[in-house]
């Protein structure tokens, strides 16, 4: 007996995006992923505390914590200090959790919901396959060490980062960085950065998968209800890289509020670097979903010009019989209870023009852009009431 697509679904589909990578191997060597689970949570209490906790200490034992009489600009004012290790990198690790929940879980979705065909499952397999083996290479890893240690080092970054005023000494102009510095940049940005760009290196991960996918001779329905020919279920896929989103977003608008705060400038100013973000934001998380752009115009042309012939038969078939009142001996496809009358013929018709060209919607876009503009609103909140501030975005961004 043939297998349906339900009772084809095998669980070696279910890859997950972050299990199986160097970070993860050595976390879990080190005991801080357990063997049953990721351990987001215990994960992102250690590397937070980790980050931030010995600064915090030696902030407050040197004095350099709270008092503006010691230095100008104490280390609680620098937000972006506390939100990269407090607020981000607890974020980045979390978000861990749902995409591998959302990958594990809707990958396999592409063989059973048929949009895969039996016959080129073992091409998405390899595919699959291909994206693993990515996954736990050791040469990406290195390129993103490399780039860590490229910001890290860059020319005159100590000098020029304005975050470790609060660490460095008395005299401003001689630069003696204290441990909370050294700290800070060394290792508690390590840490941050490499976070981050583990995580530009997922988009990347997730990008090629798409591609590699939609090459593949998929069985796309133009008149599937989702509107998208069956691959609507792509839309929960952005829901994965709202957390990182809303990480990066919040240290960049924690840096505009110490400007804001500290150095008098205009949250006014701050629209054009605000908008800029967001947009970036928007336009690199949903990518990966931008390739599947071309099988869907394909098949939604073809879908036209097919479907629109069908309705045409029909409809003159109906005309012959019941208008002109000949007798029509070719009636399979008035009879064809799958049609139906003239009206549902021409839904088929409309159902084919109203499908997506993109397999985008409120479900993809409005995670992403919520946690984009999220810290936004929050800095120009310090100059602007809200209401003013959400007439302004709407504006910005409609």
């Amino acid at each position: 007996m043939k297998k349906t697509n339900t009772e084809r679904f095998d669980e070696t589909l279910e890859v997950s995006l972050v299990r199986g990578d160097i970070l993860y191997r050595l976390q879990r060597k080190v005991g801080l992923i357990p063997a049953d689970g990721l351990g987001v949570v215990r994960r992102a209490v250690f590397w937070s505390l980790f980050a931030w906790l010995p600064i915090a200490i030696w902030g407050w034992y040197t004095g350099r914590a709270l008092s503006p009489a010691v230095v100008q600009e104490p280390l609680l004012g620098h937000f972006g200090v506390h939100v990269r290790f407090l607020v981000a990198v607890p974020l980045f690790i979390l978000a861990e959790a749902t995409a591998h929940e959302l990958t594990t879980k809707l990958l396999p979705y592409f063989v059973q919901s048929g949009i895969v065909p039996e016959a080129e499952v073992p091409r998405f397999r390899e595919a699959l396959g291909g994206i693993v083996k990515l996954r736990g290479a050791t040469r990406p890893w290195i390129a993103i060490l490399a780039l860590v240690v490229a910001v890290l080092t860059v020319s005159d970054v100590i000098q020029q980062s304005h975050e470790i005023i609060w660490a460095i000494g008395g005299d401003v102009a001689v630069f003696r960085p204290g441990f909370g510095a050294l700290w800070f940049l060394y290792v508690g940005r390590l840490i941050y950065l490499t976070l981050l760009f583990s995580w530009l290196w997922r988009i990347v991960l997730m990008l090629l998968l798409f591609h590699r996918i939609a090459k593949l001779d998929l069985v796309i329905v133009p008149t599937h209800p989702d509107r998208a020919g069956g691959l609507g279920f792509l839309e929960r896929f952005p829901k994965a890289f709202a957390p990182v989103v809303l990480a990066a977003g919040a240290v960049f608008a924690s840096r505009m509020a110490h400007d804001v705060f500290y150095h008098g400038v205009s949250v006014q100013s701050l629209r054009l670097p605000m908008i800029a973000f967001v947009v970036t934001a928007v336009a690199l998380f949903l990518s990966p979903l931008l390739v599947f752009a071309g099988p869907l115009v394909k098949a939604k042309k073809q879908a036209l010009l097919d479907y629109g012939a069908l309705v045409s038969r029909h409809g003159r078939l109906v005309s012959e019989r019941w208008i002109a009142g000949i007798d029509v001996k070719d009636d399979a496809i008035l009879n064809a209870p799958e049609l139906g009358p003239v009206a549902d013929t021409v839904s088929l018709y409309e159902a084919v023009k109203a499908m997506r060209t993109l397999p985008l919607g409120k479900a993809s876009v409005v995670p992403i852009l919520l946690a984009a503009v999220a810290p936004m609103i929050v800095v120009l909140a310090i100059q602007m009431p809200v209401k003013d501030i959400l007439k302004m975005l709407m504006k910005a961004l409609i």
